[in-house]
């Protein structure tokens, strides 16, 4: 028995000095598989710095939501979309789109046409109702209930392709309108604001005019006196000069410059390309219904990543 109680007692030793190893082993393989990623990580991070994202998209989907983080930097957030899906009968517009836009942050959005850029922004103020995911507006999470779709209408401001203006009012009733009916301002403050605005534009002249004896330059100028009339925290723009002749673009654009450089948080769907590379914080490019592509305007236009990306830079650029 005693021979026996020794073996045991060896061969327990022996297990125990096994088990023991393994852990060791283990351990070390952990350490390095945490170096690794830290080594990674500076990496990253070190190419953010130098501009542009690191690292390759997701195959077929969207990209990582905290790539085009690391494009726009930390922040306070206004919009955070989650997992967005929308279709049209047998056309899926939005695949699972994911981003966040911060305080302050401009974001121009580009892609081929049914890419889904324009259903992305008109679902951030509930002109489209998706079929699934999350948004987020100024920590309000948008739902079918209408008090709530107001209240997020109130912080977002629109402009369309097409004016969208009622050609029976003036200029001055078609910019105080909703501040009368919506905001329950005054006469008096709403035509005050509306005037500010309008010079902000700088057609103030043009304010006893109906929308008909205006150029379509002029109309859009009017559009976006409007929206920010409302006085919102974030303006999204749906192709804003797509139905401008040449040489109206130029008069909407300075315009929107100016404000996206006062600070205004601003979501812009456009082709304007010199307009992009002159505003923008972020780019994203988007295509079938995803985000393919999201990146700093330098390297956007100078080292795109993606293949489709590049495709859609050379087709539009050549032009």
């Amino acid at each position: 028995m005693l021979a026996t109680s020794k073996r045991s007692s060896a061969q327990g030793e022996n297990d125990d000095r096994k088990r023991l190893k393994k852990r060791e082993t283990k351990t070390k393989g952990q350490k390095g598989k945490k170096t690794k990623r830290q080594g990674g990580t500076n990496k990253g991070a070190r190419g953010d710095e130098q501009g542009g994202i690191r690292g390759d998209t997701n195959k077929g989907g969207n990209i990582d939501i905290k790539e085009i983080e690391m494009v726009t930097g930390k922040g306070e957030k206004i919009i955070e979309i989650s997992d967005l899906r929308k279709s049209f009968g047998t056309f899926t517009a939005l695949r699972g789109v994911s981003m966040e836009v911060k305080k302050g942050e401009r974001i121009v959005i580009c892609g081929p046409s049914g890419s889904g850029k324009s259903t992305l922004i008109r679902c951030i103020n509930r002109l489209e109702v998706p079929d699934s995911g999350k948004i987020v507006v100024d920590g309000i999470e948008l739902s079918d209930d209408v008090k709530t779709i107001e209240g997020i209408r109130r912080q977002v401001g629109m402009v369309f392709q097409q004016f969208n203006l009622f050609p029976h009012l003036t200029v001055l009733e078609n910019c105080t309108l909703a501040q009368i009916w919506v905001a329950k301002r005054s006469q008096k403050k709403a035509e005050e604001t509306a005037q500010h605005y309008l010079e902000r534009v700088h057609i103030p002249e043009q304010m006893h005019k109906y929308p008909g004896q205006l150029s379509g330059g002029q109309q859009q100028r009017v559009a976006i006196a409007r929206a920010l009339c409302m006085e919102p925290k974030v303006m999204l723009y749906d192709e804003p000069t797509s139905a401008l002749d040449p040489e109206m673009i130029a008069e909407v654009l300075d315009v929107m410059v100016e404000f996206a450089e006062s600070g205004m948080t601003t979501v812009c769907v456009t082709h304007e390309m010199g307009f992009a590379r002159k505003v923008a914080d972020c780019m994203i490019f988007m295509d079938e219904g995803k985000i393919v592509e999201a990146s700093d305007p330098n390297t956007f236009f100078t080292k795109p990543k993606s293949e489709r990306t590049k495709l859609f830079l050379n087709q539009i650029l050549e032009h």
